[in-house]
C-alpha cells in the first residue's frame, strides 16, 4: 500500500528525528518515503522468519520489533529491540543472504518496507549517501548501543486479574496505585476501557481510541488495565503490553485461570516478560506460600502485595521498569554492624531496598532487614544474640556445639519462611558436599542464617538433604553474582535489569608470625595473647578465619565488578569479636555511606510511607 499524503508526512517525519536517516538531505529522505510501502502488524506477528529470502528492509513508523532465534537446545533467546526511526534487513539483503533471526511485532505495529527493487533504484541516484547511511544503522545494531536521538518506545504493562470479580475495587486500587509509583520514573498513562466502549479511560478522563498513538508518545510508561473477560479490550491491550502483570487474590484457586490458558495461545506470549501478583490484606503477617501458583505457569517473579501499601506497589513498580535496588551485605563479624549504618544512610537518600542477600553476619542482619524489623531493633538483637556464647564439644566435628547459636536463631526467626517474606532476601552458603556457593532462598529463615553463620571447623555444618553447609565465605563472602542473577530477567541475555550495591567489611591483614618463631605452638600463641613483647603467633581463630576466606579473597576482583556500587567502610580497627562497639561501627557505616552516595548519580526513589 502506497503511504497516503498523511501517512507519508509521517514516514518523513520519523526518518527525520532519526539518528541515522536524519542526517540524510530533505530530497533523499523524501525519495525513500516515496519508494516505500506502508504494512500494518499486529502485536505479536511474525515480521521476519530465519531462512527467508531477504527481500526488503523494513522500517518502524510505530510500535516496536523484536529481534529472536531458537538456540540449539530449543530455547528462545531474545536480542535488541527495534523502534520508531530504526530499520533492520539491510546486510542480508545488500549481500544477498538468507534472514539470521526471526522479528516480531512486540506490539500493533506500522511499517515501512523498502523492496530491492526500489533500493537498487535509489543507490543509483544516491550511492554514497545511502551507502553510508546503512552502514551505520548495521554497525549501531551490532553494537546494541540505544542512542537517545532516537525517539522513545514506552514501557507498556497490562494488569490482567485472574478473577473477574476484582474488576472494580480491589484490581482498580492497584492500578492507581502503580500509576504512582511509575509517575516516580517518568510520565504514565493509565488505560482502560470505558463502560460503553466507545472511548478509552485515560488517567480517568475519557479520550477517543485514536488517540492511542499520540499517547503513547507522549509518555514513558503506559499502564492499561483489564477486567479479566476475553474480550475485544484485553486482547488489546495484551498486544500492546511489553510485560503482563497477572494478579489474584492470595485465598484463591491456584490453577490456571481460563484468561491464561486462552492468552498462552496468541502470537507472541513467549516474548513477553510475565509476572504475578498476589493481593492480601493489609494486616498480613506474612505471603501465602507461592509454590502452588508455580504449578503450570511459567512467570519470571511472584510478588506477594498488601492491599493499600504503597511501598509493595512502589517495590513491583522498580521491579517491572528495571530499578530495582538489590543490596548485598558481607560478612565479617562485629565488623559486620558497618551494614546498619550504610541501610541508614540509603534509606535517608531515599533508596529503597527492593532485594536484600548477605553471607555471615551480612546474613543475619539482612534476614532481620527482610522482615521488616527496625534498624535500632536489628543492632540490639543482634548484639544480644552475640553475647550468648558457645560451649566447647568434643572436637569430632566441630571445636564449638552450636546448639545454643541454632537455639537463639529459632527464637528470634521463629516461623518465618524465606519465600513468604515480603521483601526478597536470600542468604549464602558454602556446600562442602558439592563444592559450590549455594544459595538460600526458601525454607526456614533461621535454617539458611544458621548456615551461613557456621564457619568451617569452628561450629558443625548444617545438613540440609544430605549435604554439608557452612559458612559462604569460603568461596564468595560478598555474594554479588547471586543477586546478579536475582535481577536479570529468565529471558534476556543481558548483565541485569537493576542497581547493586555491595557492602564488604572484611578487612583482610596479613596472616603472618613473627620471623623470630621456628614454629607456632599453644606456648608461643599464649604468649602473644598476654604480651606485647611476645613474638606475634596467630592462633587456631585467626587461622581458621583467614583458611575460610582464601576462596573469597581469590575472587575480589571478579566481585566487585560484578557490583554497581562496592562499599568498605573503614572499620578495620575493630576486633571480629567486638560486638559490644556495635553503635560505634554502625556510625562508621553511617558516615563513609553518606559520604559515598553523594558522590553516586542516581535517582530518589524512596518508598511512600507505610500505610
Amino acid at each position: 500500500m502506497q503511504p497516503s499524503p498523511s501517512s507519508r508526512a509521517r514516514v518523513i517525519d520519523v526518518l527525520r528525528s532519526s539518528s541515522v536517516f536524519g542526517a540524510l538531505q530533505t530530497e533523499i529522505i523524501e525519495a525513500l518515503a516515496d519508494a516505500m510501502t506502508l504494512k500494518s502488524v499486529h502485536g505479536g506477528e511474525t515480521v521476519i522468519h530465519e531462512g527467508a529470502a531477504s527481500d526488503c528492509i523494513i522500517f518502524v513508523i510505530s510500535g516496536g520489533l523484536r529481534v529472536s532465534r531458537q538456540g540449539t537446545d530449543g530455547q528462545l533467546l531474545l536480542y535488541n529491540q527495534i523502534q520508531p526511526g530504526q530499520s533492520i534487513g539491510e546486510l542480508g539483503m545488500i549481500l544477498g543472504q538468507a534472514r539470521a533471526q526471526d522479528v516480531t511485532a512486540v506490539r500493533d505495529s506500522r511499517l515501512a518496507l523498502l523492496s530491492r527493487q526500489a533500493y537498487e533504484r535509489l543507490l543509483q541516484c544516491f550511492p554514497l549517501e545511502l551507502s553510508q547511511v546503512f552502514l551505520k544503522a548495521v554497525y549501531d545494531r551490532m553494537r546494541n548501543a540505544p542512542d537517545p536521538a532516537d525517539r522513545h518506545l514506552a514501557q507498556t504493562f497490562v494488569l490482567l486479574p485472574l478473577q473477574h470479580q476484582q474488576q472494580h475495587g480491589q484490581q482498580t486500587s492497584l492500578g492507581q496505585d502503580l500509576t504512582l509509583a511509575f509517575a516516580k520514573h517518568g510520565r504514565v498513562a493509565h488505560l482502560q476501557a470505558a463502560a460503553d466502549g466507545s472511548k478509552l479511560l485515560l488517567n480517568g478522563q475519557a479520550v477517543p481510541r485514536e488517540a492511542l498513538p499520540r499517547i503513547e508518545e507522549e509518555h514513558e510508561f503506559i499502564l492499561y488495565e483489564s477486567s479479566g473477560e476475553d474480550c475485544a479490550w484485553t486482547r488489546y491491550a495484551f498486544r500492546q503490553a511489553d510485560q503482563v502483570v497477572f494478579v489474584a487474590d492470595a485465598d484463591a484457586d491456584p490453577r490456571l485461570a481460563d484468561i491464561e490458558l486462552t492468552l498462552c495461545q496468541e502470537p507472541g506470549y513467549l516474548l513477553k516478560r510475565r509476572h504475578l501478583v498476589l493481593l492480601h490484606s493489609p494486616a498480613q503477617v506474612q505471603a501465602v506460600p507461592p509454590a502452588p501458583w508455580l504449578l503450570g505457569r511459567d512467570v519470571e517473579r511472584i510478588y506477594p502485595l498488601r492491599r493499600g501499601r504503597l511501598g509493595d506497589s512502589a517495590r513491583l513498580a522498580r521491579f517491572l521498569t528495571g530499578s530495582a535496588v538489590g543490596i548485598v551485605l558481607g560478612g565479617g563479624g562485629a565488623r559486620g554492624f558497618a551494614h546498619l549504618g550504610v541501610l541508614r544512610a540509603l534509606q535517608e537518600c531515599g533508596l529503597a531496598v527492593d532485594l536484600i542477600g548477605g553471607n555471615s553476619m551480612g546474613a543475619l542482619i539482612g534476614a532481620q532487614y527482610a522482615l521488616g524489623h527496625d534498624l535500632a531493633d536489628i543492632l540490639r538483637h543482634t548484639q544480644r544474640f552475640a553475647a550468648g556464647g558457645e560451649r566447647p564439644t568434643l572436637p569430632l566435628v566441630s571445636l564449638a556445639a552450636g546448639r545454643r547459636v541454632e537455639r537463639d536463631l529459632k527464637r528470634m526467626f521463629g516461623n518465618a519462611q524465606i519465600e513468604q517474606l515480603w521483601r526478597p532476601y536470600f542468604a549464602a552458603a558454602c556446600n562442602l558436599s558439592l563444592g559450590n556457593t549455594q544459595v538460600l532462598d526458601a525454607g526456614p529463615l533461621w535454617k539458611a542464617v544458621l548456615a551461613s553463620n557456621s564457619p568451617a571447623g569452628l561450629l558443625p555444618p548444617v545438613l540440609m538433604r544430605g549435604a554439608l553447609l557452612v559458612d559462604g565465605a569460603i568461596l564468595d563472602n560478598v555474594p554479588v553474582q547471586a543477586m546478579r542473577m536475582r535481577l536479570g530477567t529468565k529471558l534476556e541475555r543481558r548483565r541485569g535489569n537493576g542497581l547493586i550495591i555491595a557492602i564488604d567489611v572484611d578487612v583482610r591483614a596479613n596472616l603472618l608470625a613473627d620471623h623470630a618463631l621456628k614454629r607456632l605452638s599453644a606456648w608461643s600463641t599464649l604468649k602473644s595473647k598476654f604480651s606485647t613483647r611476645a613474638p606475634v603467633s596467630p592462633g587456631i581463630a585467626e587461622i581458621l578465619y583467614s583458611a575460610s576466606h582464601v576462596g573469597s579473597m581469590n575472587q575480589r576482583v571478579r566481585t566487585i565488578a560484578q557490583a554497581d556500587h562496592y562499599l568498605e567502610p573503614p572499620v578495620g580497627e575493630y576486633a571480629l569479636m567486638a560486638y559490644g562497639r556495635g553503635a560505634d561501627i554502625a556510625e562508621i557505616g553511617y558516615r563513609y555511606a553518606m559520604e559515598k552516595i553523594g558522590q553516586w548519580d542516581l535517582p530518589k526513589q524512596s518508598d511512600p510511607p507505610r500505610a
